[in-house]
């Protein structure tokens, strides 16, 4: 097996962290890749990996994107991600969320976790009977915290409508097509919004059945997944899973922006350049899908009420122009200006 710091992804993680309990069949991830600006902050993905070293590989590139974007959001936390493998059946027990608990402690605060696809703020609750580094815990209507889910929502939200004032000239989204992929609670929270708004939608999810309800709810349309970056859209919005956006997806796009929910949409740092090439409008993932973080960052380090992480959240379509605005001053590819600025945040130039 592949030593971690032989990972094409590694880039000087502070640390990666493997972790098994025999007793409850935890076998876990635990990657923290800067706390420059305080404790590495990132959620728990419970995922089924048919190779482990793809776990190991994902926990890598998660933690430098919330380095990156606990640094974009202006939030005083570095960089991590927790990652528990599940089985086919994806079986997960208290016993197991105990024993991962435990992992976290055993960090003495470097890491502080939340919900990531496949955990619920339930399963939050069980971790934080083992360790207090746990956010997006239930709370209050008026509170920080809870589900991040809506929060990342209405910062992609608010990055879309952005990057369409900047590309397509609009300050509406009346008529505006959105194509979705992924309709889970960041892409159907979006959906809901942009439909509220006017916007004409195109759904996908492998989940069709959800698909087809929401589009039934929305007045939208679905596609079949592999079909979803075809579609005729002025935004292609990716927020399922990552690394979708590669040399063979890319020319295959028909949208003249990119702008969704989705971690680590480029594969590779080079397909940063080929949408800029093709002269797509791209908003880095991490900068725009902050709204998560900030919620509940904000709820562990007990700085702000609902109010307060929607002022913060309002932010994002600023530091996006930032970006859009360098890029084009330098012809650099967005990604390319957005990790520049981010490494420079976190003190590696």
């Amino acid at each position: 097996m592949t030593a971690p710091w032989d990972f094409p992804d590694y880039d000087d993680h502070e640390g990666v962290h493997l972790f098994r309990d025999q007793a409850s069949g935890l076998t876990a991830v635990i990657a923290i890749h800067s706390t420059a600006l305080g404790p590495a902050a990132g959620g728990t993905r419970f995922w089924h990996y048919p190779n482990r070293a793809d776990a190991i590989t994902d926990a890598l590139r998660l933690s430098r994107g919330m380095s990156f974007k606990n640094a974009m959001a202006g939030l005083p936390m570095g960089g991590g991600k927790g990652v528990i493998l599940a089985d086919r059946d994806r079986s997960k027990t208290p016993e197991m969320l105990a024993a991962f608990g435990r992992a976290v402690e055993s960090l003495g605060g470097r890491y502080v976790t939340a919900e990531d696809v496949g955990m619920s703020d339930a399963d939050m609750v069980e971790i934080r009977k083992q360790t207090r580094h746990v956010a997006g815990l239930p709370v209050g209507s008026d509170a920080a915290g809870g589900d991040p889910g809506p929060s990342t929502a209405l910062g992609v939200f608010l990055g879309v409508k952005a990057a369409v004032r900047r590309a397509l000239k609009r300050d509406d989204m009346a008529g505006v097509h959105v194509a979705i992929q992924g309709v889970g609670s960041v892409g159907g929270g979006l959906a809901r919004r942009l439909a509220a708004e006017g916007a004409r939608l195109t759904l996908a999810d492998v989940d069709t059945d959800r698909a087809e309800r929401l589009a039934t709810i929305l007045g939208a349309r679905t596609v079949a997944t592999s079909d979803i970056l075809r579609v005729e859209a002025d935004v292609f919005s990716p927020c399922a899973l990552g690394a979708i956006l590669d040399e063979t997806s890319i020319p295959l796009l028909s949208a003249p922006v990119v702008a969704g929910a989705a971690n680590n949409q480029l594969a590779t740092k080079a397909d940063g350049a080929r949408l800029h090439a093709r002269g797509v409008l791209y908003a880095p993932d991490y900068v725009i899908n902050g709204g998560g973080i900030i919620n509940v960052g904000l709820e562990y380090l007990g700085q702000g009420n609902r109010a307060d992480v929607e002022k913060r959240i309002g932010l994002i379509p600023g530091r996006l122009e930032q970006i859009w605005t360098e890029s084009a001053e330098t012809s650099d590819p967005a990604a390319e200006v957005a990790d520049r600025i981010a490494r420079r945040l976190i003190g590696r130039y």
